[in-house]
């Protein structure tokens, strides 16, 4: 069995497409290296990420949009949980989504941002990372076409405008004995086309293999982890997985520090039909696919399976 794949998007794609590819087909998950996301915007970012989640409580709530699905603004320590899981995640949040121009025919499905006024340079370092991060992506997506034997550029147009949305996270210090070990983030499957996330190096990360074993995900310094999100594995009938992971608490020291991370949801336009492509299915078995759906409806109906809708 070979390991995840640990991959430079600087080299042509080309050459690099089956390596992406067979790990997405076998894990879901691959590292990327060289994904073009400045370091020194990477930085800053985090700084103020850190910056806002250690304005008191009072201030944070004020950011928070009820009956808005954590679409946007704050989501406060607590409420979200994995789908079917008894307990509410350990973390705290603040998204950041696509920003429309007035009258577009798509701002039905996006709301406006809200930027916290507290925390100087927070609107255009994390408008500049949202644009990093989707340049990325568009580059992974590209690398997934020529895997799966489609135009290089098939995914562009149907990720145009999507409703891709980034994620700022604070898992706060745990402490007392149980904390060596504890579970920070259920096990859980991303609902989107592919998630990019930044901060995976400080140990966690586990996917749950094919085989139903847990398997940590090592990552160097400054690298992206990709996943496949169930929209792709939909539209791949499976093909590439989208793997289930969680985020488990270091042991020793590391188990009583905060844990941030910045994962990058990128989402088809709502108005695209995930519907699966004709390589993906099976001739011996051609009903044997899903239904065809929009983004939009199969994010609403995810949604409200894991309490944010």
């Amino acid at each position: 069995m070979s390991d995840i794949a640990s991959v430079s998007i600087a080299r042509p794609l080309s050459e690099v497409s089956e390596e992406i590819g067979r790990s997405f087909e076998e894990y879901g998950f691959a590292v990327i290296r060289d994904h073009g996301i400045p370091a020194d915007l990477i930085a800053r970012a985090e700084d103020l990420s850190k910056a806002f989640f250690a304005l008191p409580d009072a201030v944070k709530r004020a950011y928070h949009v009820p009956g808005g699905g954590g679409a946007r603004g704050y989501t406060p320590f607590g409420t979200e949980k994995a789908k079917d899981a008894e307990v509410h995640d350990l973390k705290e949040f603040w998204h950041v989504g696509r920003s429309l121009p007035e009258g577009h025919p798509l701002s039905e499905f996006m709301a406006p941002n809200i930027w916290p006024a507290e925390i100087d340079g927070f609107r255009e370092t994390f408008e500049a990372l949202y644009a990093a991060f989707e340049q990325a992506g568009g580059r992974v997506l590209e690398a997934i076409a020529l895997h799966l034997g489609l135009e290089r550029t098939w995914f562009a147009p149907t990720v145009e405008d999507g409703n891709s949305v980034m994620r700022l996270l604070h898992y706060p210090p745990l402490t007392g004995v149980d904390a060596e070990g504890a579970i920070r983030a259920a096990a859980h499957g991303d609902i989107n086309t592919i998630t990019l996330l930044l901060g995976a190096e400080e140990a966690g990360l586990e996917l749950l293999t094919a085989g139903g074993e847990w398997k940590a995900i090592d990552v160097p310094e400054g690298a992206l982890v990709v996943n496949i999100g169930d929209m792709l594995e939909r539209l791949t009938n499976g093909k590439l997985r989208s793997t289930t992971h969680r985020v488990v608490n270091p042991r020793g020291e590391a188990a009583y520090r905060s844990r941030y991370s910045m994962p990058f949801f990128l989402h088809f336009r709502p108005d695209f039909t995930i519907e699966t492509l004709e390589s993906c299915i099976d001739p011996d078995a051609p009903g044997d696919h899903p239904e065809p759906i929009s983004s939009h409806d199969f994010l609403m109906q995810r949604l409200r399976e894991i309490n944010l809708a």
